[in-house]
């Protein structure tokens, strides 16, 4: 399981990125923006198990990302990986923070990210 906190650390110390919360309806919901042009490179929010076609009630912290097209595929078919919830299902990806996804592999994916919105 990855922490919300280990995320917000993580850009804090690589980007100097602060959460925004844009969201009055969703006070749980951050936004990742790069300083210079704020552009999104990142969203984390607290989801309805239900909307990512998951079992059980409640709700589970995502994190959708900017990625290559062409690299969606391959991530879809892992456990932890959805297709874009509350962005554009070709060029984003969600990944749930409770599953067994790593946090490396989330770093990795969070600078990629940052890259491409740059």
């Amino acid at each position: 399981m990855i922490t919300r906190e280990s995320i917000l650390n993580y850009v804090k110390s690589n980007y100097l990125t602060n959460p925004e919360k844009t969201f009055s309806k969703f006070p749980n919901y951050c936004v990742l923006r790069h300083n210079h042009n704020d552009k999104w490179y990142g969203l984390i929010m607290n989801v309805s198990k239900s909307k990512l076609g998951l079992k059980g009630t409640g709700d589970t912290d995502v994190i959708d990302l900017k990625i290559e097209p062409e690299l969606l595929g391959s991530f879809l078919g892992k456990e932890g990986y959805y297709p874009a919830y509350h962005m554009n299902k070709e060029n984003w990806i969600t990944i749930d923070l409770n599953s067994n996804v790593s946090f490396k592999e989330v770093e990795e994916m969070i600078d990629n990210s940052y890259k491409m919105t740059y």
